[in-house]
């Protein structure tokens, strides 16, 4: 599991980077009024779908089916199933995607109620949502081949894929506003062609890999039915964090105009841990241990849970801290250019704290849920996200008024540690979640470690490094590439000094996994 945890997080690195150079030119050139509000609203729909079915129901769903199928009837079942299950899959999303071209502006009426109907930002968000729709059909068709390469333990291939997304987005945005009159016109046409792209990719892969895909008349067999049941009440439980998300927009367009925008950019440095730790650590656990469990090796499966907490954990805990500390300073350094103001840098470091107080949680349930998913309990999680959703709501509701962008993220967080917490709870109360000693002692010396961490980042910030807010577009860098090396080195000199963990030994072993890589 840890190769390919690594494996994963390698790759999405590389992507979340390359997506912060596309967020770059989008905040320099769209800056946070009408044009960056319609685009973030136009992309959020489409994006929605790809994590829910990518990252979520699908993935919860599909993966252990067929890693059952390929262990125990062998390959050519599999491939029929996963054909099977492709084009049924494509065959009701192109209709869902025709009725969302011809019903764009209801749509539109639900996610962002707080667009003035006819007004610039609403017919923009509309133009622009009726391109990036069809991504959702493309996107969700590599997230089911993803699922199949996953299954098969190709994990590389799978998340090196959708470094594809944000190399055609930057490409559209340096190339394509000649021709489509303007930024947001171009960000938009990136995003469908990436996922036409994506796609390909990912067919050719799994051809490659042994599996033939092939679009087969897409009849509900008795293994079609299966899945659907499995992913109909997994998709709001799997997802659960998606659809919070969408409460936040919702709300966010109710907001001040800007909001939207400054939590975008907030999110999405909160991203870059969580979708590289988060959805690594999901994405190779539910195979692993669905596998464990139908050879019938239960302590296996424990430790390999319990190794897959210890392994998010170590780097979330840290990340969260850091975020906390020197939140303003990263996105002046990042998205401080063009028509993104030192005052909007400012408000979005609001929102990323408000985020980052949760995002310990938000990898905790990407790495719970598996645990119910390779049992083939889809229906827990659904209950626990319906309770958070509700929850989450109200949170909004009371915070709207008094935090404005600070509010959605907050209740999001809050939401998340109430998701995380239940799903532990009931999966040690059912004998599937047993924290060894081990576990415990080093969560307690990460928490210490990633303490001492953020107080020192503390006393660096009254230091000439903490003048990142009032330096030039390059010492902003440094400055900020400084105070993170430091906090990194900081960090980890604890987890040596106190013996959380032998720093040494894990580097050594990263070595050998990307020599061999290489």
């Amino acid at each position: 599991m840890l190769k390919g945890f690594l494996t994963v997080s390698g790759w999405t690195m590389i992507s979340r980077l390359l997506g912060l150079v596309r967020d770059q030119l989008l905040a320099a050139l769209l800056g946070t009024g009408v044009a960056q509000d319609a685009y973030q609203i136009a992309f959020r729909l489409p994006n929605m779908f790809r994590r829910l079915f990518g990252e979520g129901a699908l993935n919860a769903a599909f993966v252990p089916l067929f890693s059952s199928l390929l262990e125990r009837e062998g390959r050519e079942t599999a491939q029929r199933f996963a054909s099977e299950t492709m084009s049924v899959l494509l065959s009701w999303l192109l209709l869902l995607t025709v009725l969302g071209e011809i019903f764009m502006p209801g749509v539109l009426r639900l996610i962002a109620p707080g667009f003035t109907h006819g007004g610039v930002r609403d017919s923009l968000a509309i133009s622009l949502s009726r391109i990036t729709f069809p991504y959702l059909l493309m996107i969700c068709g590599a997230a089911l081949v993803s699922g199949v390469l996953n299954g098969m333990h190709h994990f590389g291939v799978a998340a090196a894929a959708y470094v594809s997304f944000n190399v055609v987005g930057i490409a559209a945005i340096l190339v394509l506003p000649p021709f489509t009159g303007d930024v947001a016109h171009a960000a938009a046409w990136g995003v469908s062609v990436s996922g036409v792209i994506q796609f390909g990719i990912l067919l050719y892969a799994a051809r490659r890999a042994g599996m033939r895909l092939r679009l087969v008349v897409p009849w509900i067999t008795p293994q079609i039915r299966t899945l659907l049941a499995r992913m109909g009440v997994g998709l709001v439980g799997s997802g659960i964090t998606q659809i919070n998300f969408l409460v936040d927009t919702i709300i966010a367009t109710l907001l001040p105009e800007g909001s939207v925008s400054l939590m975008y950019f907030a999110d999405r440095v909160n991203q870059l841990p969580l979708g590289v730790l988060g959805a690594a650590a999901g994405t190779t656990l539910l195979p692993v241990l669905t596998r464990y469990l139908a050879a019938g090796d239960i302590a296996g499966a424990h430790t390999t849970q319990n190794r897959a907490l210890s392994y998010a954990l170590i780097l979330t805990l840290p990340a969260a801290a850091g975020l906390l500390v020197v939140a303003a300073p990263i996105m002046m350094a990042l998205f401080g250019h063009g028509q993104f103001s030192a005052h909007d840098a400012v408000l979005a470091a609001q929102s990323l704290r408000a985020y980052a107080v949760g995002l310990p949680a938000f990898v905790l349930v990407k790495v719970l849920s598996p645990g119910f998913f390779a049992r083939g309990d889809t229906r827990t999680p659904v209950l626990v996200g319906m309770g958070t959703l509700v929850l989450n709501f109200v949170l909004n509701l009371s915070f709207m008024h008094w935090l404005a962008h600070v509010g959605p993220p907050l209740a999001s967080s809050l939401a998340a540690m109430v998701n995380a917490g239940v799903l532990a709870w009931l999966l040690m109360r059912r004998g599937a979640l047993l924290p060894d000693a081990g576990l415990a002692r080093q969560l307690a010396g990460m928490l210490g470690c990633a303490g001492l961490m953020a107080g020192g980042l503390v006393v660096l910030g009254q230091t000439p490094l903490g003048g990142a807010m009032q330096a030039g577009a390059l010492m902003r860098l440094v400055d900020v590439g400084v105070l993170i090396m430091l906090g990194v080195a900081l960090y980890l000199g604890a987890l040596q000094l106190l013996g959380v963990a032998d720093v040494g030994q894990a580097v050594a072993a990263i070595r050998r996994r990307l020599g061999r890589t290489g």
